[in-house]
């Protein structure tokens, strides 16, 4: 799946993972990937179970029962250098790159495993999270593939 972007914003700050998590939806809701009810579907998985990855990263997304609202597959990223926390306040669970997905069909499974091997270099994340461009994270990310 080829990065646009438009679907990238680089040096954000959130005041919480539920702003973040919305930030990263709108993103897929504006590219025409997903319906806005799709959002709500991304902060309920994280209430289910947390879509932080460790690492700094973060990748959320919506409920089994959001395929419906998925009406492409896309993902957007959102740098956030300063970081979101995704834990209690007394853990290490800080997000700095979140990635939003929507997968037609299975296809989104595709696109975690890449990302989840390509982040589980730390190395490569500290590359994400210093990227000065879009351009840069995706030249980065294009290594995925």
């Amino acid at each position: 799946m080829e990065l646009q972007a438009e679907m990238i914003l680089v040096d954000q700050t959130y005041q919480n993972k539920e702003e973040a998590i919305r930030a990263t939806g709108q993103l897929l809701v504006d590219a025409g990937c997903v319906t806005p009810e799709y959002i709500e579907a991304m902060i309920e998985r994280d209430k289910l179970v947390s879509v932080y990855m460790g690492n700094f990263i973060a990748i959320p997304h919506g409920t089994d029962e959001a395929k419906k609202y998925v009406q492409k597959s896309g993902i957007s990223v959102i740098q956030v250098p300063s970081g979101v926390q995704f834990g209690a306040d007394d853990t290490d669970d800080v997000a700095m790159v979140l990635f939003g997905i929507a997968g037609v069909g299975d296809e989104h499974l595709d696109i975690l495993q890449k990302i989840a091997i390509y982040c589980s270099d730390v190395e490569n994340v500290v590359k994400l999270a210093d990227a000065k461009t879009k351009e840069e994270i995706i030249g980065l990310l294009q290594e995925v593939e």
